[in-house]
Protein backbone atom coordinates (compact mmCIF):
# COMPACT_ATOMS: atom_id res chain seq x y z
CA UNK A 1 0.00 0.00 0.00
CA UNK A 2 1.63 3.53 -0.88
CA UNK A 3 0.27 6.38 1.11
CA UNK A 4 -1.97 8.99 -1.37
CA UNK A 5 -1.13 12.72 -1.62
CA UNK A 6 -3.72 14.24 0.12
CA UNK A 7 -4.77 18.11 0.22
CA UNK A 8 -3.29 19.85 2.68
CA UNK A 9 -6.37 21.30 4.42
CA UNK A 10 -5.69 25.19 4.16
CA UNK A 11 -2.31 24.38 6.68
CA UNK A 12 -1.18 26.06 8.92
CA UNK A 13 -4.23 27.06 10.67
CA UNK A 14 -4.43 29.66 13.19
CA UNK A 15 -5.86 28.03 16.35
CA UNK A 16 -5.80 31.85 18.38
CA UNK A 17 -3.44 32.83 21.21
CA UNK A 18 -0.53 32.01 18.73
CA UNK A 19 -1.04 28.66 18.01
CA UNK A 20 -1.08 27.30 14.90
CA UNK A 21 -2.29 23.84 13.52
CA UNK A 22 0.17 22.33 10.54
CA UNK A 23 1.59 19.23 9.34
CA UNK A 24 4.77 18.11 10.08
CA UNK A 25 8.31 18.35 8.48
CA UNK A 26 11.46 16.61 8.04
CA UNK A 27 12.77 19.88 10.01
CA UNK A 28 10.62 18.84 12.83
CA UNK A 29 12.43 15.50 13.11
CA UNK A 30 14.05 16.10 16.13
CA UNK A 31 11.92 17.95 18.46
CA UNK A 32 8.98 15.72 17.64
CA UNK A 33 11.16 12.61 18.73
CA UNK A 34 12.00 14.83 21.42
CA UNK A 35 8.29 15.85 22.33
CA UNK A 36 6.85 12.87 22.16
CA UNK A 37 9.89 10.46 24.41
CA UNK A 38 8.55 13.00 27.14
CA UNK A 39 5.05 13.58 27.13
CA UNK A 40 4.11 10.26 25.99
CA UNK A 41 6.45 8.79 28.91
CA UNK A 42 5.04 6.22 31.23
CA UNK A 43 8.22 5.10 32.31
CA UNK A 44 9.07 5.28 36.11
CA UNK A 45 10.77 8.85 37.96
CA UNK A 46 9.36 10.74 34.86
CA UNK A 47 11.94 9.70 32.04
CA UNK A 48 11.71 10.21 28.43
CA UNK A 49 10.99 6.75 27.12
CA UNK A 50 13.27 6.11 23.87
CA UNK A 51 11.41 3.61 22.81
CA UNK A 52 8.54 6.02 22.00
CA UNK A 53 10.91 8.06 20.32
CA UNK A 54 12.44 5.83 18.12
CA UNK A 55 8.67 4.68 16.85
CA UNK A 56 8.70 8.61 15.96
CA UNK A 57 11.51 8.61 14.38
CA UNK A 58 10.98 5.80 12.12
CA UNK A 59 8.01 6.68 11.32
CA UNK A 60 9.23 10.00 10.40
CA UNK A 61 11.97 9.44 8.24
CA UNK A 62 10.36 7.96 5.51
CA UNK A 63 11.09 3.93 5.53
CA UNK A 64 7.74 3.12 6.66
CA UNK A 65 5.36 1.63 3.70
CA UNK A 66 2.25 3.52 4.32
CA UNK A 67 3.40 6.76 6.48
CA UNK A 68 5.06 9.91 5.39
CA UNK A 69 6.37 12.60 7.91
CA UNK A 70 3.11 15.06 6.50
CA UNK A 71 0.48 12.25 8.13
CA UNK A 72 1.80 13.68 11.34
CA UNK A 73 -0.28 16.96 12.72
CA UNK A 74 1.28 19.28 15.42
CA UNK A 75 0.45 22.64 17.10
CA UNK A 76 2.96 25.31 17.28
CA UNK A 77 3.00 27.63 19.79
CA UNK A 78 4.78 30.47 17.89
CA UNK A 79 5.77 32.74 20.75
CA UNK A 80 8.15 30.07 21.91
CA UNK A 81 8.59 27.71 18.63
CA UNK A 82 7.86 24.56 20.41
CA UNK A 83 5.59 21.81 19.72
CA UNK A 84 2.49 21.34 22.00
CA UNK A 85 0.13 18.87 20.50
CA UNK A 86 0.51 16.47 18.15
CA UNK A 87 -0.83 12.93 16.73
CA UNK A 88 -0.66 10.98 13.29
CA UNK A 89 -2.24 9.15 10.91
CA UNK A 90 -1.12 5.30 9.66
CA UNK A 91 -3.02 4.56 6.52
CA UNK A 92 -3.89 0.70 6.41
CA UNK A 93 -5.86 -2.35 5.14
CA UNK A 94 -8.24 -4.53 6.92
CA UNK A 95 -10.43 -6.92 6.60
CA UNK A 96 -14.13 -7.91 7.52
CA UNK A 97 -15.01 -11.95 6.96
CA UNK A 98 -12.51 -11.61 4.09
CA UNK A 99 -13.76 -8.35 2.18
CA UNK A 100 -10.91 -5.79 2.48
CA UNK A 101 -11.10 -1.97 2.71
CA UNK A 102 -8.83 1.13 3.65
CA UNK A 103 -8.50 2.34 7.98
CA UNK A 104 -6.75 5.20 9.53
CA UNK A 105 -5.43 4.49 12.04
CA UNK A 106 -4.66 7.97 14.81
CA UNK A 107 -1.50 7.06 16.96
CA UNK A 108 0.88 9.39 19.58
CA UNK A 109 -1.90 11.48 20.41
CA UNK A 110 -0.57 13.96 22.83
CA UNK A 111 -0.96 17.18 24.34
CA UNK A 112 1.64 19.41 26.84
CA UNK A 113 -0.13 19.58 30.38
CA UNK A 114 -0.10 23.09 30.09
CA UNK A 115 -2.27 23.44 27.11
CA UNK A 116 -4.64 21.30 27.48
CA UNK A 117 -8.77 21.57 27.23
CA UNK A 118 -8.29 23.75 24.38
CA UNK A 119 -9.48 21.64 22.27
CA UNK A 120 -6.16 21.12 20.33
CA UNK A 121 -6.53 17.69 20.12
CA UNK A 122 -10.02 17.89 18.67
CA UNK A 123 -9.01 20.35 15.94
CA UNK A 124 -6.36 17.59 14.76
CA UNK A 125 -8.65 14.77 14.64
CA UNK A 126 -10.82 16.61 12.58
CA UNK A 127 -8.02 17.53 10.67
CA UNK A 128 -7.41 13.77 9.80
CA UNK A 129 -10.82 12.15 9.96
CA UNK A 130 -10.55 14.61 6.24
CA UNK A 131 -7.59 13.07 5.25
CA UNK A 132 -8.75 9.77 6.12
CA UNK A 133 -11.75 10.56 4.02
CA UNK A 134 -9.97 11.90 0.53
CA UNK A 135 -7.69 8.69 1.30
CA UNK A 136 -10.99 6.74 0.88
CA UNK A 137 -10.76 4.86 4.45
CA UNK A 138 -13.76 3.54 5.13
CA UNK A 139 -13.35 3.13 9.15
CA UNK A 140 -10.85 5.01 11.75
CA UNK A 141 -9.84 3.16 14.94
CA UNK A 142 -7.07 4.11 17.46
CA UNK A 143 -6.13 2.23 20.88
CA UNK A 144 -6.83 4.27 24.21
CA UNK A 145 -7.60 5.43 27.61
CA UNK A 146 -11.51 4.59 28.53
CA UNK A 147 -13.81 7.18 27.60
CA UNK A 148 -11.86 9.84 26.08
CA UNK A 149 -11.72 9.66 22.20
CA UNK A 150 -16.05 8.61 22.81
CA UNK A 151 -15.97 12.38 21.90
CA UNK A 152 -14.39 12.41 18.52
CA UNK A 153 -17.16 10.18 17.18
CA UNK A 154 -15.71 6.57 17.81
CA UNK A 155 -17.27 3.67 19.60
CA UNK A 156 -15.62 1.24 21.69
CA UNK A 157 -16.93 -1.65 19.37
CA UNK A 158 -13.73 -4.27 18.47
CA UNK A 159 -12.15 -6.66 20.36
CA UNK A 160 -9.21 -5.64 21.19
CA UNK A 161 -5.71 -8.09 23.23
CA UNK A 162 -6.87 -10.63 25.86
CA UNK A 163 -5.00 -13.71 26.25
CA UNK A 164 -4.01 -16.34 28.60
CA UNK A 165 -0.80 -16.36 31.12
CA UNK A 166 0.81 -18.92 32.86
CA UNK A 167 3.40 -18.81 35.77
CA UNK A 168 6.98 -20.50 36.06
CA UNK A 169 5.41 -23.84 37.81
CA UNK A 170 3.61 -24.27 34.75
CA UNK A 171 6.58 -23.94 32.45
CA UNK A 172 6.27 -27.37 30.61
CA UNK A 173 10.59 -29.51 31.45
CA UNK A 174 12.36 -31.25 29.07
CA UNK A 175 14.21 -34.48 30.40
CA UNK A 176 17.23 -34.13 31.59
CA UNK A 177 20.03 -34.23 28.66
CA UNK A 178 16.83 -34.60 26.19
CA UNK A 179 16.98 -32.23 23.30
CA UNK A 180 14.15 -29.51 22.22
CA UNK A 181 11.90 -31.07 19.27
CA UNK A 182 12.20 -28.29 17.59
CA UNK A 183 14.71 -25.38 16.79
CA UNK A 184 13.52 -21.58 17.27
CA UNK A 185 15.49 -18.88 15.43
CA UNK A 186 15.36 -15.83 14.14
CA UNK A 187 13.24 -15.01 11.00
CA UNK A 188 15.39 -13.75 7.99
CA UNK A 189 14.26 -11.92 5.02
CA UNK A 190 13.39 -15.31 2.82
CA UNK A 191 11.31 -16.68 5.73
CA UNK A 192 8.93 -13.70 5.15
CA UNK A 193 6.50 -15.40 2.22
CA UNK A 194 6.49 -18.43 4.44
CA UNK A 195 4.99 -16.36 7.75
CA UNK A 196 2.98 -14.23 5.25
CA UNK A 197 1.26 -17.57 4.23
CA UNK A 198 0.85 -18.69 7.84
CA UNK A 199 -0.41 -15.43 8.94
CA UNK A 200 -3.36 -15.09 5.87
CA UNK A 201 -4.27 -18.58 6.65
CA UNK A 202 -4.90 -17.73 10.11
CA UNK A 203 -6.58 -14.67 9.62
CA UNK A 204 -9.66 -17.37 8.13
CA UNK A 205 -10.65 -17.83 12.00
CA UNK A 206 -11.08 -13.70 12.16
CA UNK A 207 -14.23 -11.67 11.62
CA UNK A 208 -11.67 -8.51 11.53
CA UNK A 209 -8.02 -8.54 10.64
CA UNK A 210 -5.24 -6.76 9.67
CA UNK A 211 -4.09 -7.12 5.90
CA UNK A 212 0.18 -7.17 5.68
CA UNK A 213 1.89 -7.39 2.39
CA UNK A 214 5.20 -8.04 1.98
CA UNK A 215 6.04 -4.61 2.73
CA UNK A 216 4.92 -4.16 5.61
CA UNK A 217 6.50 -7.80 6.84
CA UNK A 218 9.76 -6.76 5.48
CA UNK A 219 9.75 -3.76 7.23
CA UNK A 220 8.74 -5.19 10.64
CA UNK A 221 11.84 -7.61 9.95
CA UNK A 222 14.30 -4.82 9.11
CA UNK A 223 13.05 -1.34 8.98
CA UNK A 224 11.99 -0.73 12.57
CA UNK A 225 14.97 0.73 14.89
CA UNK A 226 15.94 -1.71 17.52
CA UNK A 227 14.52 0.48 20.33
CA UNK A 228 11.37 1.00 18.38
CA UNK A 229 8.50 0.12 20.81
CA UNK A 230 6.23 -0.89 18.35
CA UNK A 231 9.13 -3.75 16.87
CA UNK A 232 7.98 -7.09 16.92
CA UNK A 233 10.87 -10.19 17.16
CA UNK A 234 10.00 -12.53 14.42
CA UNK A 235 10.92 -16.19 15.25
CA UNK A 236 10.97 -18.84 13.47
CA UNK A 237 9.73 -22.54 14.38
CA UNK A 238 11.54 -25.28 12.53
CA UNK A 239 12.32 -29.37 12.66
CA UNK A 240 15.66 -30.55 13.75
CA UNK A 241 15.72 -30.95 10.02
CA UNK A 242 15.52 -27.36 9.08
CA UNK A 243 12.08 -27.54 7.95
CA UNK A 244 10.03 -24.89 8.56
CA UNK A 245 6.52 -25.45 10.81
CA UNK A 246 5.86 -22.02 11.89
CA UNK A 247 6.41 -18.57 13.43
CA UNK A 248 5.61 -16.56 16.59
CA UNK A 249 6.96 -12.70 17.69
CA UNK A 250 6.97 -11.32 20.88
CA UNK A 251 7.67 -7.46 22.04
CA UNK A 252 11.52 -6.19 22.74
CA UNK A 253 10.89 -6.17 26.14
CA UNK A 254 9.11 -7.58 29.03
CA UNK A 255 5.86 -5.75 30.30
CA UNK A 256 6.34 -5.93 34.30
CA UNK A 257 7.28 -9.52 35.01
CA UNK A 258 5.49 -11.23 31.64
CA UNK A 259 6.95 -12.23 28.77
CA UNK A 260 4.37 -12.07 25.76
CA UNK A 261 3.79 -13.79 22.78
CA UNK A 262 1.64 -11.73 20.06
CA UNK A 263 1.23 -14.18 17.41
CA UNK A 264 1.70 -17.44 16.79
CA UNK A 265 0.88 -19.80 13.73
CA UNK A 266 1.64 -23.35 12.68
CA UNK A 267 1.16 -24.92 9.14
CA UNK A 268 -1.79 -27.78 8.94
CA UNK A 269 -0.78 -30.99 10.00
CA UNK A 270 1.36 -29.94 12.79
CA UNK A 271 0.27 -30.60 16.60
CA UNK A 272 0.42 -27.39 18.42
CA UNK A 273 0.70 -29.97 21.49
CA UNK A 274 3.80 -30.73 20.20
CA UNK A 275 5.45 -27.32 19.14
CA UNK A 276 3.87 -24.54 22.55
CA UNK A 277 6.00 -26.70 24.60
CA UNK A 278 9.60 -25.52 22.88
CA UNK A 279 7.46 -22.39 22.27
CA UNK A 280 7.24 -21.55 26.13
CA UNK A 281 10.42 -22.53 27.28
CA UNK A 282 12.19 -20.18 24.74
CA UNK A 283 9.37 -17.71 26.19
CA UNK A 284 10.96 -18.33 29.91
CA UNK A 285 14.58 -18.29 28.73
CA UNK A 286 14.12 -15.50 27.09
CA UNK A 287 11.84 -13.48 29.25
CA UNK A 288 14.42 -13.75 32.10
CA UNK A 289 17.32 -12.16 29.73
CA UNK A 290 14.81 -9.35 29.12
CA UNK A 291 14.31 -9.20 33.31
CA UNK A 292 18.44 -9.00 33.77
CA UNK A 293 18.52 -6.36 31.08
CA UNK A 294 15.93 -4.75 32.65
CA UNK A 295 17.45 -4.63 36.35
CA UNK A 296 14.58 -3.68 38.24
CA UNK A 297 12.31 -6.33 37.48
CA UNK A 298 12.15 -10.34 37.42
CA UNK A 299 10.69 -12.48 34.92
CA UNK A 300 7.48 -13.87 36.76
CA UNK A 301 5.16 -15.37 33.93
CA UNK A 302 4.53 -16.16 30.02
CA UNK A 303 1.90 -14.96 28.07
CA UNK A 304 0.30 -15.81 24.63
CA UNK A 305 -1.97 -12.41 24.20
CA UNK A 306 -3.64 -13.72 21.02
CA UNK A 307 -7.08 -12.67 21.71
CA UNK A 308 -10.46 -14.19 23.14
CA UNK A 309 -9.70 -17.16 21.30
CA UNK A 310 -6.67 -19.37 19.72
CA UNK A 311 -5.54 -22.64 19.13
CA UNK A 312 -2.81 -22.90 21.86
CA UNK A 313 -5.50 -22.10 24.89
CA UNK A 314 -7.20 -25.27 23.77
CA UNK A 315 -4.42 -27.52 24.46
CA UNK A 316 -2.54 -26.39 27.72
CA UNK A 317 -5.47 -24.93 29.14
CA UNK A 318 -3.85 -25.67 32.55
CA UNK A 319 -0.56 -24.32 31.93
CA UNK A 320 -2.57 -21.10 31.21
CA UNK A 321 -4.45 -20.35 34.66
CA UNK A 322 -5.09 -16.89 34.17
CA UNK A 323 -7.78 -15.44 31.87
CA UNK A 324 -6.99 -11.86 30.26
CA UNK A 325 -10.26 -10.83 29.42
CA UNK A 326 -10.20 -8.36 26.05
CA UNK A 327 -10.37 -4.60 26.12
CA UNK A 328 -11.50 -3.11 22.94
CA UNK A 329 -10.78 -0.50 19.68
CA UNK A 330 -12.32 2.61 19.58
CA UNK A 331 -14.49 2.51 15.78
CA UNK A 332 -15.44 5.44 13.96
CA UNK A 333 -17.09 4.90 10.82
CA UNK A 334 -18.17 8.05 9.42
CA UNK A 335 -20.48 6.69 6.65
CA UNK A 336 -22.29 3.29 7.87
CA UNK A 337 -25.04 2.84 5.19
CA UNK A 338 -21.50 3.11 2.98
CA UNK A 339 -19.89 0.35 5.19
CA UNK A 340 -22.76 -1.59 4.93
CA UNK A 341 -22.98 -1.65 1.60
CA UNK A 342 -19.09 -2.72 0.95
CA UNK A 343 -19.72 -5.71 3.16
CA UNK A 344 -22.69 -6.78 2.37
CA UNK A 345 -21.67 -9.68 0.35
CA UNK A 346 -20.79 -11.15 4.15
CA UNK A 347 -24.47 -10.16 4.89
CA UNK A 348 -26.15 -12.38 2.22
CA UNK A 349 -23.84 -15.30 2.30
CA UNK A 350 -24.87 -15.76 5.97
CA UNK A 351 -28.24 -15.18 5.17
CA UNK A 352 -28.13 -18.17 2.36
CA UNK A 353 -26.35 -20.12 4.99
CA UNK A 354 -29.38 -19.80 7.54
CA UNK A 355 -32.87 -20.47 8.50
CA UNK A 356 -33.26 -17.47 6.90
CA UNK A 357 -32.21 -17.92 3.34
CA UNK A 358 -34.34 -16.34 0.65
CA UNK A 359 -35.57 -13.49 3.04
CA UNK A 360 -37.87 -10.50 1.67
CA UNK A 361 -38.60 -7.85 3.75
CA UNK A 362 -37.42 -4.59 5.55
CA UNK A 363 -35.58 -3.72 8.66
CA UNK A 364 -35.62 -0.17 10.39
CA UNK A 365 -33.00 0.51 13.60
CA UNK A 366 -33.24 2.79 14.98
CA UNK A 367 -30.00 5.37 16.96
CA UNK A 368 -33.26 7.56 18.02
CA UNK A 369 -31.51 10.56 16.34
CA UNK A 370 -30.95 8.59 13.08
CA UNK A 371 -31.10 5.23 11.87
CA UNK A 372 -30.68 2.58 9.15
CA UNK A 373 -33.17 1.25 6.69
CA UNK A 374 -32.19 -1.97 5.09
CA UNK A 375 -34.45 -3.85 2.05
CA UNK A 376 -33.96 -7.20 1.43
CA UNK A 377 -35.02 -9.10 -1.34
CA UNK A 378 -34.64 -12.94 -1.80
CA UNK A 379 -32.03 -12.76 0.18
CA UNK A 380 -29.59 -10.02 -1.18
CA UNK A 381 -29.72 -6.84 0.29
CA UNK A 382 -31.03 -4.23 -2.22
CA UNK A 383 -31.24 -0.94 -0.27
CA UNK A 384 -29.44 0.47 2.56
CA UNK A 385 -30.00 3.76 3.62
CA UNK A 386 -30.13 6.48 6.45
CA UNK A 387 -33.21 6.73 7.79
CA UNK A 388 -34.84 9.37 10.59
CA UNK A 389 -36.67 7.65 12.47
CA UNK A 390 -40.39 8.97 12.65
CA UNK A 391 -42.93 9.89 13.88
CA UNK A 392 -40.71 8.95 17.57
CA UNK A 393 -36.85 8.47 17.65
CA UNK A 394 -38.29 5.22 19.41
CA UNK A 395 -39.74 3.91 15.75
CA UNK A 396 -38.46 0.95 13.66
CA UNK A 397 -38.07 -2.55 14.80
CA UNK A 398 -34.93 -2.71 16.49
CA UNK A 399 -32.87 0.10 18.41
CA UNK A 400 -29.05 0.83 19.44
CA UNK A 401 -28.24 3.78 21.40
CA UNK A 402 -25.57 6.00 20.61
CA UNK A 403 -23.07 3.88 18.19
CA UNK A 404 -23.84 0.90 20.42
CA UNK A 405 -24.63 -1.13 16.77
CA UNK A 406 -21.12 -1.37 15.96
CA UNK A 407 -20.31 -3.44 18.64
CA UNK A 408 -22.64 -6.10 16.72
CA UNK A 409 -21.54 -5.47 13.64
CA UNK A 410 -17.89 -6.09 14.60
CA UNK A 411 -19.10 -9.09 16.26
CA UNK A 412 -17.99 -7.52 19.58
CA UNK A 413 -20.97 -8.34 21.69
CA UNK A 414 -23.92 -10.41 20.83
CA UNK A 415 -27.62 -8.64 20.77
CA UNK A 416 -28.89 -10.47 23.54
CA UNK A 417 -25.86 -8.76 25.55
CA UNK A 418 -26.32 -5.68 24.43
CA UNK A 419 -30.17 -5.56 25.17
CA UNK A 420 -29.24 -6.96 28.51
CA UNK A 421 -26.50 -4.13 28.66
CA UNK A 422 -28.43 -1.44 27.67
CA UNK A 423 -32.06 -1.19 28.64
CA UNK A 424 -33.11 0.98 25.49
CA UNK A 425 -31.43 -1.36 22.98
CA UNK A 426 -34.77 -4.12 21.80
CA UNK A 427 -36.32 -5.48 19.15
CA UNK A 428 -39.84 -5.76 18.78
CA UNK A 429 -40.63 -8.58 16.70
CA UNK A 430 -39.38 -12.25 16.38
CA UNK A 431 -38.21 -11.51 12.74
CA UNK A 432 -36.32 -8.30 13.63
CA UNK A 433 -34.15 -10.39 16.48
CA UNK A 434 -34.25 -13.59 14.17
CA UNK A 435 -32.72 -11.11 11.64
CA UNK A 436 -30.11 -9.17 13.55
CA UNK A 437 -28.50 -12.68 14.73
CA UNK A 438 -28.11 -14.01 11.42
CA UNK A 439 -26.62 -10.40 10.53
CA UNK A 440 -24.91 -9.84 13.22
CA UNK A 441 -23.17 -13.28 15.02
CA UNK A 442 -21.26 -12.55 18.32
CA UNK A 443 -17.74 -13.79 16.64
CA UNK A 444 -13.75 -13.64 16.70
CA UNK A 445 -11.46 -11.18 15.73
CA UNK A 446 -7.51 -10.65 16.69
CA UNK A 447 -5.61 -7.33 14.59
CA UNK A 448 -2.43 -6.77 14.54
CA UNK A 449 -2.03 -3.56 13.20
CA UNK A 450 0.44 -1.45 11.29
CA UNK A 451 2.05 0.57 13.43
Amino acid sequence: MQPRKIKEGNLPRELGDGLILRSATLADIDSLVAYNACILSDMEKEEPDERVGAWTRDLMEGSHPTFKVSDFTLVEDTKTGKIVSSLNLISQTWSYAGIRFGVGRPELVSTHPDYRNRGLVRAQFELIHEWSALRGEKMQVITGIPYYYRQFGYEMGLSLGGGRLGYQPQIPKIDQGAEEPYHVRPAIASDLAFIADLYQLASNRYLVNCQWDEALWRYELEGKSKNNINRSELRLIETLAGDAVGYFAHPIINWGPTFAVIAFELKNGISWADVTPTVIRYMAATGKVYADQAAAKEFGAFAFWLGSDHPVYHVIPDRLPRVRQTYAWYVRIPDLPGFLSHIAPALEERLAESPLVGYSGELKITFYRDGLHLVFEQGRLVKIKGWRPLPQGHSGQAAFPDRTFLQLLFGYRSLDELKYAFADCWTDTDEATALLNVLFPKQVSNVWPVA
